[in-house]
């Protein structure tokens, strides 16, 4: 792929999902968007280039999740990945949504995305040690991943027992 195939692609994401947040009520805008149609030459060829993006953008979060866990050891990582994903799909809702869409209308073409992202996050959270088998991993990660996406969004960060909230409340300094 040359640099003006890659450029061109991007636009054609971006505008789809530009799309797809000024209208959220339409299925994924394929034939629609001006250019789409010049550079994926099919819907499951753009869903999977959209996965793709999403991956990318939540592989950042996650790194950088990771980062700050092991940079403060008070800090628990399955809370930091949890609210990295939340925090990737807050930034990135029409391409969240087009993601969901896309595994409701395609699940078998982006299976092993959405598994591979299943076993990414399970093995980031350290739920998963990479020697357990891969179905293994994938099953913690699928089940992560549903209570990620269900649960109520808290502040992440750090877990304090009640013993040092309560001095952090006493004392206004700490």
């Amino acid at each position: 792929m040359s640099w003006n195939d890659y450029y061109r692609r991007r636009d054609a994401m971006d505008a789809v999902v530009a799309h797809a947040a000024r209208t959220p009520e339409e299925a994924l805008p394929y034939a629609e968007v001006p250019g789409v149609t010049d550079v994926f030459s099919s819907h499951e060829e753009l869903l999977l280039a959209l996965h793709y993006r999403w991956t990318l953008k939540l592989t950042g979060r996650v790194g950088l999740a990771q980062a700050e866990a092991e940079r403060d050891a008070s800090i628990d990582v399955v809370d930091a990945v949890s609210q990295a994903w939340r925090t990737a799909a807050a930034e990135h809702p029409a391409l969240r949504r087009l993601v969901d869409q896309a595994e409701l209308t395609y699940p078998e073409l982006l299976r092993p995305a959405l598994e591979s992202e299943q076993r990414m996050l399970a093995l980031a959270a350290g739920l998963a040690e990479p020697h357990e088998a891969k179905a293994e991993i994938t099953r913690v990660g699928a089940a992560f991943t549903a209570l990620v996406r269900s649960a109520p969004d808290r502040v992440a960060g750090k877990r304090r027992n009640p013993v040092e909230q309560l001095l952090r409340r006493l004392v206004a300094s700490a």
